[in-house]
């Protein structure tokens, strides 16, 4: 896992760029997401929205379906969820990753052994 210095994240984030929306009590906006890992994701916000540090939000989109999380931090258009772990936000992740970042979703604690083909055709 390769992290900027003074990074605490645990999980490693990978870039990625689809839209969906942000809904914060009545208020729902527009975003974009920047990165996701299995823990958390980065958003850009097209618009501002009330919502502060410790609130807690739901996200849609059509790579992940609905899934909850609670704002981080939120600062100069961009916003930092950490997503809540139950099992449908769990389930949406491990879908996504399995069917875009195929390498991360192998790498998983979760995920089953790999079985290698071995020169001779034997496994």
């Amino acid at each position: 896992m390769s992290h900027k210095p003074g990074d605490n994240r645990r999980a490693e984030r990978l870039r990625c760029h689809f839209a969906g929306f942000l809904y914060s009590g009545d208020e729902v906006v527009e975003v974009r997401f920047v990165d996701i890992s299995r823990t958390g994701i980065c958003i850009s916000l097209k618009d501002w929205i009330g919502a502060k540090p410790g609130s807690a939000v739901r996200l849609r989109t059509n790579e992940l379906g609905f899934i909850e999380g609670t704002i981080r931090w939120y600062r100069a258009g961009k916003m930092g969820i950490k997503l809540t772990e139950t099992t449908n936000t769990t389930a949406q992740i491990n879908s996504y990753f399995k069917h875009y970042h195929k390498q991360i979703a192998a790498n998983s604690p979760s995920a089953p052994p790999q079985r290698v083909l071995m020169a001779n055709g034997r496994r």
